[in-house]
């Protein structure tokens, strides 16, 4: 009887559920809800009807398993909306009770994605093979009590991952005494790392766990090409947190770059254990405090009398506070009577800063430095950023902050000093020019920390001479140079006729110290600048300029006034065009206005006023020439005839006086004779 009204309350609904097939469109429904409607099979109510016992149990593998189901975390687990016969599809059209066991679920059917990672796994793989240690789905996410993965209460939550991977990859775990893992401690070792710390104890849940590195279903061995964790994956994996590590491993430690290869980072765990990874420090080799029991002491000298004396709070507030006395001065070893005793070599900072240590080396501070014979005044690290009280650059006590740049250089630079003796041709007072210039009163008078100093145009470890292709200041890269600053008017000037892009000659084509000096820069706008203008421009165009001060503007000009126009107002400043280009300030269209800027009244007559006329051009100004030559030669040829009448002229002249001479001689003789006789 029990039997018959169990198998009628299965039917019934089933009946029921049938017709409702029948009346509906099948067609219309997708394909998951053909899955999970596919088919007569029990109730979740009837499965739980035996299920919610406590006590049933079936045998499994040899072993006596409960098959309770707690009713309410089912209903509470991601699969709560879903029938038994879903996963158990085995169930489907059968009656109940069923016989046991039920078929292994397959959770492909939803998640085949993750089904074909998890079966190219090492796990995927151990369970094909029939291992009985191997784990499937419900070995990590659980059975009929599934929650969200990003739910707390997951087992697969970021915090319990390490316990869940520990279940077999522990110490003493089934897994390892059968010999399947061969690394030792591998939770206990995740336990003590940073990762471990900040997740285990700090309760950090972005701290690396066991599945963001070996990948939740992906689990493959190192030496697969396709792992995670393979040698040629591993800084890629790192790097989904360590973001930025790149820039960190430009750096050398011991001479050696990390680094070799760029964008290729080095495999992470050559220098951090896999599952033990600490902060990575430099084997020291002894503690700060024994080199200061010494060095705090100010009467310490060396055998050539240098003060070996160390202020403790110039070390304390350097940038270089948390790195030990011997990773600089890594010949220390404390197991001599005196730690020290040993050191030969000078520190080599370039053992952290690799890529400032190359640039400065192929410098000409780094030349000098370097040689064979090295020049005893070649500047090093120390005589910029100091000794053991290293500060950043943006510290206005340091003395590479922009205001004291120029008093640093000027240490050596400054006229008289030991680089400028080497100076030859105008490379003299230096320092003194640049205080003067517009720069050296917005830096050294306004505080304009912004404005260009030394190292700005000249590099600060790249120091190069001009005539060096490499260089800076050389006339190829000047304008990128001052364009980091003057970025509107490098535009301007690149697309100039000055330009190399523009104009191709083997001349000698302009930059902008041809025209405001490289360190007496003064404002555009003011006499000084105005009145040299015009001989910075003749210097190339030579016959220009002649022509230019024959006419009205350069005459005033040359006399000392600085309102007249001077070549730049016409022709403009950084952006001189060919006058047959459209946007020429001296092109038709243009040139009315060039006028009109100091000739409010000018018109297209004023406009066509030959600035550079000259008589010497035939090709140019023909009728100039002409009109020159011929009123020229009309009054080379009148004074050379009336010049020669005149010269001509002069003996008759002569004669014709001495003629009158004679003659009033004659006369007067005659004269004498007359009143003679009347007496």
């Amino acid at each position: 009887m029990v039997s018959f009204y169990l198998r009628l309350r299965y039917l019934w609904p089933r009946m029921m559920l049938c017709l409702a097939l029948v009346l509906c469109d099948v067609v219309f429904m997708s394909p998951h809800s053909r899955v999970l409607a596919a088919g007569p099979g029990p109730e979740n109510s009837d499965c739980l009807a035996c299920h919610c016992d406590k006590q049933l149990t079936a045998k499994q593998g040899g072993k006596v398993v409960s098959r309770y189901i707690e009713e309410k975390r089912f209903k509470a687990s991601i699969h709560g909306s879903l029938s038994c016969t879903s996963c158990h599809a085995d169930l489907e059209g059968k009656e109940l009770p069923h016989d046991a066991p039920l078929k292994k679920v397959n959770c492909g059917i939803c998640h085949s994605e993750e089904q074909a990672l998890h079966a190219k796994s090492l796990h995927g793989r151990a369970l094909a093979r029939g291992d009985s240690l191997a784990p499937r789905c419900s070995s990590c996410h659980g059975e009929h009590d599934i929650v969200a993965v990003k739910s707390k209460n997951s087992p697969v939550a970021p915090l319990v991952v390490p316990l869940l991977c520990g279940k077999c990859h522990r110490e003493g775990s089934p897994v390892q005494k059968n010999g399947k893992i061969t690394e030792h401690n591998i939770l206990e070792n995740y336990s003590e790392s940073i990762h471990g710390e900040a997740l285990l104890k700090k309760g950090l849940v972005v701290a690396a766990n066991c599945a963001s590195c070996h990948t939740a279903h992906s689990v493959l061995p190192p030496s697969d090409p396709a792992s995670s964790i393979a040698r040629g994956n591993i800084a890629a994996t790192c790097s989904k947190c360590h973001s930025e590590i790149e820039q960190v491993h430009r750096k050398t430690i011991n001479g050696k770059l990390w680094e070799k290869e760029a964008h290729v980072l080095p495999a992470c765990v050559d220098c951090h254990q896999p599952h033990k990874v600490r902060k990575v420090y430099y084997e020291q080799g002894m503690a700060d405090a024994d080199c200061m029991r010494c060095h705090e002491n100010e009467k310490l000298k060396s055998h050539d009398r240098r003060s070996m004396y160390v202020r403790a709070d110039d070390v304390a507030t350097s940038r270089h506070s948390r790195v030990a006395c011997s990773q600089c001065h890594s010949d220390v070893n404390a197991s001599r009577v005196r730690p020290c005793e040993a050191i030969t070599q000078k520190v080599d900072c370039s053992k952290c800063h690799d890529a400032v240590g190359q640039q400065f080396l192929r410098s000409k501070h780094g030349e000098s430095f370097a040689a064979n014979k090295p020049d005893p005044n070649a500047p090093s690290c120390k005589e910029c950023h100091g000794s053991h009280k290293v500060l950043g650059k943006h510290d206005p006590a340091s003395p590479s902050y922009p205001t004291n740049v120029p008093t640093l250089c000027a240490r050596c630079h400054r006229e008289g000093e030991k680089a400028a003796l080497r100076y030859s041709g105008t490379q003299h007072q230096i320092t003194s020019q640049y205080s003067e210039s517009i720069h050296g009163k917005g830096l050294l008078e306004s505080g304009l920390t912004v404005t260009a100093t030394c190292t700005n145009c000249h590099t600060a470890h790249g120091v190069l001479p001009a005539s060096d292709a490499q260089s800076s200041v050389n006339s190829k890269n000047l304008s990128s140079t001052c364009g980091q600053c003057h970025r509107g008017i490098e535009m301007q000037f690149t697309n100039s006729v000055h330009s190399a892009t523009v104009t191709k000659t083997d001349k000698q084509l302009p930059v902008c110290s041809d025209c405001h000096t490289a360190h007496g820069i003064v404002r555009a706008d003011g006499d000084s600048f105005r009145l040299k203008i015009m001989g910075r421009c003749g210097r190339c165009h030579e016959d220009v300029a002649k022509s230019y001060f024959e006419t009205y503007h350069g005459k005033v000009s040359q006399l000392g006034n600085s309102k007249t126009a001077q070549c730049y107002d016409c022709h403009g400043a950084h952006d001189i065009l060919n006058v047959n280009d459209p946007n020429s300030h001296l092109s038709r269209q243009n040139v009315v206005k060039t006028c009109q800027k100091c000739h409010a009244g000018a018109g297209r007559r004023f406009a066509g006023y030959l600035t550079h006329a000259t008589h010497h051009d035939p090709k140019k100004y023909p009728y100039l020439f002409v009109a020159f030559w011929g009123m020229t030669a009309l009054l080379v040829g009148t004074f050379t005839v009336f010049g020669a009448h005149t010269i001509l002229w002069i003996p008759r002249a002569f004669q014709m006086r001495r003629e009158i001479r004679e003659e009033e001689a004659r006369e007067a003789e005659a004269e004498k004779n007359k009143e003679r006789d009347h007496e």
